[in-house]
């Protein structure tokens, strides 16, 4: 797969106890990707962070949560972006979603 130039950047932030069908959502989410055939997905845990509910959500020991700050990018065309939009607004019922265009300067598979 060859992507280069001008492709979109796809950020959602949610909670890691979030789940879609019985799994973790950031999974599930990564799952759909890949099968959509995007270019690919990462997932990303935070160590402290607050949303829409203005909770903190904190790893510090004495304040352990068990729904940290997940944040999930992929990066691939506008069209295959913008085709893989309503699977997102399907699973992801609370959290925020952004998007955002960025320079490919290299993409490569071995």
């Amino acid at each position: 797969m060859k992507l280069q130039g001008v492709a979109k950047l796809v950020r959602i932030f949610l909670g890691e106890s979030d789940k879609w069908q019985g799994q973790p959502l950031y999974e599930a989410i990564v799952l759909e990707a890949k099968k959509a055939g995007l270019a690919g997905a990462t997932v990303f845990r935070g160590f402290m962070g607050f949303g829409a509910h203005s909770r903190i959500h904190t790893a510090k020991i004495l304040q352990l949560s068990e729904d940290l700050p997940i944040c999930i990018e992929m990066v691939d065309s506008e069209e295959k972006i913008q085709a893989f939009m309503p699977t997102l607004d399907q699973m992801v019922k609370e959290g925020l979603i952004t998007m955002e265009k960025v320079e490919v300067i290299r993409y490569r598979s071995r």
